[in-house]
């Protein structure tokens, strides 16, 4: 059977339906089929040049991605490992803490996977678009207006994040340390990029922020210095107190757990302040990062014992001052003078005195 073009004899023309798009004749609809098959043999090629592009980008991107994920997890690792090596020795057990080493060390890893992820895939994305043959400067321009904008309206955000990285990467404090952060201290139990937590000295946990910490005292690193001040009375053999002190600081430096905690001897700087009745003598000792504290409660107790054993007396303490009542003002209950007091004022002379009364002559 075959189709004709030609109407048949007697019948009109069949007109187009209104709006309709569709071919009118057989010669059209052939026409048309033959230009979207040209156009698609002359450009499938592009196309599939164009998508094994993409794909190649997108599998590069990809597997580079995961490969450098990877290194920064094993180079994390090995990091932690290193650190948990180390807690093992007797010298590493005081100057590495593996907990704020793997703190730490899963901080920077965090942030160079989060940086590695956001520059891979950002590159592949702008490079997808460019062998689209899509415009890429509106689009930057746009996130360009866009990151100026969450910029200024998330700037405390951006500042605390920028904070946290530098001090973690700075390693200013870590997990266990002592600081004092000026608007609280304590001690430190948890490190984050946008938050430090505190304990502070009653028990209460702090938040701060890291972009509010203007400076940062570490009591932790080094080591620290236990002062103790001991005032004695004037009238005391200070030579003997001396020799008393440092008998005690040496006695101390033998016995357990402060030989430990002692890193130099137990020193006696001399006297830092002298009065009428009294002395003070200044007494200072090296310690462990934190170790301060005790180590003087330590150091005034053996002190104390020992001054007592050998007679020495210590300065009694002050008998707070009695408050002086204030005194009264003598003219308080005085009248104010009066002219009718001078008998020769006119003002006396101008009066005329009382008439008496009948029933006083009775």
């Amino acid at each position: 059977m075959f189709w004709s073009a030609s109407p048949v004899t007697g019948a009109p023309p069949r007109a187009a339906a209104p709006g309709s798009t569709g071919p009118t004749s057989l010669d059209e609809a052939t026409q048309k089929a033959t230009n979207a098959a040209g156009w698609i043999e002359e450009n499938w090629g592009t196309w599939l040049t164009s998508g094994l592009r993409i794909l190649l980008i997108i599998v590069i991107a990809v597997v580079l991605r995961h490969v450098i994920r990877r290194t920064i997890t094993k180079f994390i690792e090995r990091m932690n490992r290193t650190a948990a090596a180390a807690q093992g020795t007797a010298l590493g057990g005081l100057l590495v803490n593996a907990e704020r080493r793997r703190q730490r060390s899963e901080a920077i890893g965090s942030v160079l996977r989060s940086v590695a992820s956001f520059v891979i895939m950002g590159t592949a994305a702008l490079t997808v678009l460019s062998v689209l043959e899509i415009n890429l400067a509106p689009l930057l321009a746009s996130a360009g207006v866009a990151g100026v904008a969450i910029g200024f309206g998330a700037r405390n955000l951006v500042t605390d994040f920028l904070s946290g990285v530098f001090m973690i990467l700075e390693d200013q404090y870590g997990v266990g340390d002592e600081i004092d952060a000026g608007v609280a201290n304590g001690t430190v139990i948890e490190v984050g990029l946008r938050v430090t937590k505190l304990r502070g000295p009653n028990g209460a946990i702090w938040y701060i922020r890291n972009g509010e910490v203007k400076r940062i005292g570490n009591l932790s690193q080094g080591w620290s210095t236990a002062a103790v001040d001991v005032v004695i009375a004037a009238d005391q053999d200070l030579e003997r107190a001396r020799d008393i002190i440092t008998g005690a600081g040496e006695e101390m430096s033998k016995a357990e757990p402060w030989n430990e905690q002692l890193w130099e001897p137990v020193e006696v700087l001399g006297l830092s302040e002298v009065h009428l009745d009294t002395v003070t003598i200044s007494v200072s000792a090296r310690t462990m990062p934190g170790k301060a504290a005790g180590v003087e409660r330590e150091l005034r107790w053996r002190i104390k014992r020992a001054l007592d054993a050998a007679g020495v007396h210590l300065a009694p303490r002050p008998l707070p001052e009695e408050e002086t009542p204030e005194t009264a003002d003598p003219t308080a209950g005085v009248a104010a003078p009066s002219v009718l007091n001078n008998p020769t004022s006119p003002q006396s002379l101008a009066t005329e005195p009382l008439a008496a009364s009948p029933k006083a002559g009775k």
